[in-house]
């Protein structure tokens, strides 16, 4: 079964910086494509950064391109968002997903790609 376990999270000052880690196991981690999400209360889930290891692709959304960067430890299959930066609408719960081929109530697309699994999330909050 495909599992990610996202952690991390916590509570920063504005300018502050974190990093969370994606665990994932049950999928071939080295041709997959994850990514990171967050939902802020009230709002939509929104993609903001993406990495697929079989072409060597990173994205990011406006939202966060500067300040965030991803990238992975394929011998730990485990992903990697380093938050610079931050700002009080970065606060979030922080979600990453896996690509998959079958299509869940869940699924949501970003940056190309269709993601059908999910970890827990992890609370980003940024205090001003």
């Amino acid at each position: 079964d495909v599992q990610l376990q996202a952690s991390g999270g916590g509570l920063v000052q504005a300018g502050g910086s974190l990093r969370l880690s994606c665990a994932a196991s049950g999928f071939t981690f080295d041709e997959s494509t994850v990514a990171w999400f967050r939902q802020a209360p009230g709002k939509e889930r929104e993609g903001i950064a993406l990495v697929n290891h079989k072409v060597g692709r990173s994205y990011y959304s406006d939202s966060v391109k500067g300040r965030f960067t991803i990238s992975s430890d394929t011998a730990k299959n485990t992903v990697f968002l380093q938050m610079n930066n931050l700002k009080p609408e970065d606060t979030a719960v922080y979600y990453c997903a896996a690509e998959g081929k079958k299509y869940h109530t869940s699924s949501h697309y970003f940056g190309g790609y269709r993601y059908d699994f999910w970890g827990q999330g992890t609370q980003v909050t940024v205090s001003s």
